[in-house]
């Protein structure tokens, strides 16, 4: 019996069928939107399966981890998230690097010495890890236009993954992995596929809708304010790592309102992709890795704190 967690963006994705390409396996399929990432609960009670995960925290699924073990269950984790103590166990086998220039669709390629570069190459460009993108693809001599192509794809992907549920996606995760799992080449896919017309349709009315929202200025740093409303949920992701490109030496936050709530989306300076992470675990419901990271549910009344702390983080 064989589970794949897995996170809903384009890394999580592409990692995981860089596994599966390498190592067919008719498995069930856990995941939801990019910050479900607490997927281990849904198998309390599993017994004596093999269970993979990709790209989602070890620190955030901590607990399910000894229950599961202790039931005769093998557990291999990829990853490049803060990851905290790792536990040490036969049944437990972790490759995770929280470097800031790498992603788990690249740290999978590793593993794997290279048997599938293509879709690598756009889980790094959907984590807007351009220039370890463009090295690997260039190591493969993809040309500029193909390069483009993967860039597209990881992009789009990445962007599906982001909403508070699935609802406010325009496919569900596991319906955009079973899309791709027939294709061992992506650029095959993308000549194929019917899902990046809807997608690549869906970003550009969103960026238009995002591109009216409210800035604000903390020196040379920038914070994005968006309303209650699924195109903000959705934009999120892709709009900070477009502002982070186009200021790689500022910070960037996109600040979200989700019904009483506010979600934050933040990328370090692009220029020195450190601290993002451990800004957002000083706040609860925050995590992610030292470039792009975020609160879920952030109280407005602790707005100021944290724009306070973020001011302290990266000074102006």
């Amino acid at each position: 019996m064989f589970f794949d967690l897995f996170n809903g963006d384009a890394d999580g994705i592409f990692a995981l069928h860089q596994h599966r390409l390498s190592f067919p396996a008719i498995s069930t399929l856990i995941t939801g939107v990019k910050r479900d990432i607490c997927l281990l609960q849904q198998l309390a009670g599993t017994k004596d399966a093999e269970i993979t995960v990709f790209d989602v925290s070890l620190d955030s699924n901590r607990r399910g981890i000894a229950p599961l073990l202790a039931q005769g269950n093998c557990i291999r984790w990829f990853d490049h998230h803060f990851a905290g103590k790792i536990p040490v166990h036969p049944r437990l086998h972790t490759i995770i690097n929280p470097s800031p220039t790498t992603c788990t669709s690249l740290i999978v390629n590793t593993v794997l010495g290279g048997s599938h570069p293509g879709w690598a190459i756009c889980g790094a460009y959907g984590d807007n890890l351009q220039e370890p993108a463009d090295r690997l693809a260039g190591k493969i001599g993809l040309s500029a236009k193909e390069m483009s192509q993967l860039a597209e794809l990881g992009k789009l992907f990445n962007y599906n993954g982001y909403g508070v549920t699935t609802a406010d996606l325009h496919f569900h995760p596991k319906k955009l992995y079973l899309a791709i799992a027939p294709f061992a080449d992506p650029l095959a896919f993308i000549a194929q596929s019917k899902e990046l017309a809807v997608l690549r349709d869906g970003c550009a009315e969103d960026l238009q809708c995002a591109a009216e929202g409210e800035q604000q200025k903390i020196g040379h740093h920038s914070l994005y304010f968006f309303p209650d409303a699924p195109w903000a949920r959705r934009i999120s992701g892709i709009y900070s790592n477009l502002k982070a490109r186009q200021e790689p030496d500022a910070a960037h936050v996109i600040i979200t309102r989700v019904g009483d709530n506010l979600r934050l989306s933040v990328r370090a300076p692009l220029n020195d992709s450190q601290r993002a992470d451990t800004l957002c675990r000083a706040f609860p419901t925050g995590g992610g890795r030292a470039g792009a990271a975020g609160i879920n549910e952030l109280p407005p009344e602790e707005l100021s704190h944290f724009i306070d702390t973020f001011s302290k983080t990266w000074p102006s």
